[in-house]
This record gives structure tokens, sequence and C-alpha cells, in this order.
């Protein structure tokens, strides 16, 4: 991640964009076979960790979870509580497992990462390649019939997805690291343009694509959960709080009530991260001790139909 002479938050581009596919593939879905290594700090991790929970591939594709503070090592493997470490390659830096795949590798360290244990090698660190293979090329394997990418609306899905990261998932972090206040106040107006349009849709229908929880939910349920946690104040995303949008406050107590869902949500892991890794926001690295905030109050959002 970096900046550009304007002052905006630039993103880096995923380097690694192998695929995992059934028939005649050198990435074949196989159980036991790939490791998922992830922060839970991440919103782009966690959406992997939802995905491979609500799919039943937890026996299938194993885990291993940074600690959630970057350091000067960037993300590292520790005993902290809700950590697990990397029991594949023994790393002690997730650097490790990069240099594993590319000996010369110069690039940022990202979480998630998708590794193949028999090629030892990555096969994929880009999140949004990562769930859609999980939903549509472990199907034979997994432990459920839950469908999040179903054919006849992978079009919609898609849009959607492509709709929400420029100016929500993303919309957040370009605001939180502009070091120049246009094009901050840009993506603050763009985020609560698309908060707002979100709000009046999700009256008329309980999830972004109609009445189902698809991989478009998911990316959209990453970052509302963690916007009144850190990005309200840290990011400066300061003109509404989330519970201020019944409706996408109520969407966002939906998802998180969904079985298997809340068990993937560290608001410690979150917090922790955010304040104390990004000193460049936040130099005193004081973490702060709220705000409280139950996920688990009851809504309406199963009477809502389009």
């Amino acid at each position: 991640m970096w900046n550009n002479k304007d002052g905006e938050f630039v993103r880096y581009t995923s380097e690694f964009r192998n695929r995992i596919t059934r028939g005649q593939s050198r990435f074949a879905p196989e159980a036991d076979r790939y490791h998922l290594y992830i922060s839970w700090a991440c919103p782009w991790a966690h959406r992997t960790a939802i995905v491979r929970g609500l799919l039943g591939l937890g026996d299938v594709i194993t885990l291993s979870v940074v600690d959630p503070v970057w350091n000067e090592k960037g993300w590292t493997f520790s005993t902290e509580p809700g950590c697990i470490p990397d029991f594949v390659n023994g790393a002690r830096d997730l650097i490790d497992i990069y240099r594993l795949a590319n000996p010369s590798y110069q690039g940022e360290e990202t979480t998630p990462v998708l590794w193949d244990k028999q090629y030892r090698t990555i096969v994929n660190n880009e999140s949004l390649d990562i769930i859609r293979m999980f939903a549509t090329e472990f199907t034979d394997i997994s432990k459920t019939n839950r469908d999040l990418y179903p054919a006849s609306l992978r079009p919609e899905i898609d849009r959607t997805i492509e709709n929400i990261y420029p100016t929500i998932n993303n919309g957040v972090y370009r605001a939180g690291f502009a070091t120049h206040q246009r094009p901050y106040e840009r993506a603050y107006q763009a985020l609560f343009r698309a908060l707002h349009d979100w709000e009046s849709k999700l009256a008329g229908q309980r999830y972004l694509c109609g009445n189902e929880l698809t991989l478009a939910d998911i990316c959209m349920f990453t970052t509302l959960y963690r916007f009144d946690l850190v990005y309200y104040s840290h990011f400066k995303c300061n003109r509404k709080h989330l519970y201020e949008y019944p409706n996408l406050w109520g969407y966002v107590r939906d998802i998180y009530q969904t079985p298997g869902i809340a068990e993937t949500c560290h608001s410690d892991h979150v917090k922790r991260h955010y304040y104390l890794s990004q000193t460049e926001i936040n130099p005193t690295r004081i973490v702060p001790a709220g705000p409280e905030i139950d996920f688990n109050t009851p809504h309406s959002r199963g009477d809502v139909r389009r």
C-alpha cells in the first residue's frame, strides 16, 4: 500500500493469481491439500474464513492465523489468543511463506494466502478469487449444500461486489490512509453516498442481491462489521455510525447471527491491529476501550421481502 503524489491511497495488486479448478488442472480441489493463512483483523482475509466455514470446508482446508499486530517484520505468527501457528511450513513470519513460493519476492505480504501443500507454493493471495474458488470448485467435498454463488445470480453478485469495492470496502481505506484533505473528502463523500444508497435498497430486500445470502453479502459484511469498531474513528469515517442506519445495522446483525459467522469475528484482533499497527494514523498506539456493540440484539430482517 502506498500514496501517490496527490495523497491518494493506492492498493497493491495481488501477485499470485493461480486457479483451483475441477478436471484437468495443476491445482485440483482435494481435501487436506490446501492451507489458508489469514488475519482475523483483515477484512479481506475475514471473508475467506467466513466462506470456508459456511461451506463446511473446515476439515478440508486447514488454517493458520497471524498475530493481529503488524510489526517491523510484517505479519508474524504467535501464541496470542486467537492465533494459530504455521504448522504446515513452520514459518515465524508470513513473508517466509511468500519467499518459499518466490525466493526473489519483494512485495508486501498480505492476507489471505492460499497455500498448496503438494507443490509447496502459493496458489492465490486475492481474497475475491479465493472465495469464488471455495464456492464453485469445492462443492463435491464440502460438508454443506449451501450455495453462496448460485449460477442464476452470478452476474448480479459480481456487479454488486464490483460496485461496493471502490466506495465501501476500499473506500474506508481511501479515506483513512489519504495524506491530503481533498482525496480524503472525495473518499468520505463517496463512502457515505454508497451507504445511503444501500440503506434505501435494504428497506425492500433482506440481502444485497435479493433474499439469499451470497458472496456479495460476505464482502459487505466484513467492512460493515468493522465500521463502528475502527473505521468511524480511526479512519475518520464519522458522518454517521452504522447503528444510525436502521436497515444496514439490522442487516449486519442478521449476517452476524447466521450460524458460523460470529466465531470468525474477533473484535480484539481488529482493534489491536488498527490502533497498534497503523502508527502513522495513531502514533500514541492507544487502543480505545470501547465501543460496546451488541451484534446479537434482535432484528426483523427475516420479514423483509423484495
